[in-house]
């Protein structure tokens, strides 16, 4: 596809201001990204190290372009800033990735675009917080759905040593969430982690 399609639907060219163009390219990046100024993003990514500049983030929060598609609730933009490659698991200062986010505010569709572009489902924030967790302390059972059909762990615990499934049985034996872990969630094998080691290997 040409470069020139892939710039969402309604963007329009905005010019650089002058005082701008003094700032670091990863500055004026995001600022087109907040601008969805599409031309100039596109133009940017198509320059020398421009692999390298999609994955910018802001020095004051960590936060990078997917951070801020997600805030506006852009699906156009998160597919394509991830089909020019940028890092779906790039976390902010607070070790919250785009998907995390998106879950945190209950956006289905960037969940879903981010999952499908590869986000990794159990990836945790300072706290230790999946994005299931997330969805549990929501009561969201369309998101949980999405996240442990692609893999979440239910069991991985946070830095309190609770998990998913524990926090969703604070809800009693009628719980709805916990119902949905016991619906929905692979087989142990089957889950994002099982091919990965964490901690030291020797």
């Amino acid at each position: 596809m040409a470069a020139a399609l892939l710039v969402p639907a309604g963007i329009a060219a905005v010019g650089m201001p002058a005082a701008a163009q003094n700032y670091s390219p990863g500055y004026q990046f995001l600022d087109a990204v907040k601008k969805k100024d599409g031309a100039k993003v596109i133009q940017m990514l198509d320059e020398p190290g421009g692999s390298t500049i999609i994955n910018s983030r802001d020095i004051s929060d960590g936060h990078n372009a997917l951070h801020i598609a997600v805030e506006r609730r852009d699906v156009t933009w998160i597919n394509f800033l991830t089909g020019r490659g940028a890092n779906t698991n790039l976390a902010n200062n607070r070790g919250v990735t785009p998907l995390l986010r998106a879950v945190q505010i209950g956006f289905d569709e960037g969940v879903a675009a981010l999952v499908r572009a590869g986000a990794r489902v159990d990836e945790q924030n300072q706290a230790g917080e999946t994005p299931l967790m997330s969805a549990v302390h929501q009561r969201d059972t369309g998101l949980m759905r999405v996240l442990l059909e692609a893999g979440a762990d239910p069991d991985r615990v946070d830095n309190s040593g609770r998990s998913a499934r524990d926090y969703a049985a604070l809800d009693g034996n009628n719980s709805v969430t916990l119902a949905e872990i016991d619906r929905s969630a692979k087989p142990a094998g089957e889950r994002e982690g099982a091919a990965r080691s964490y901690g030291p290997s020797f």
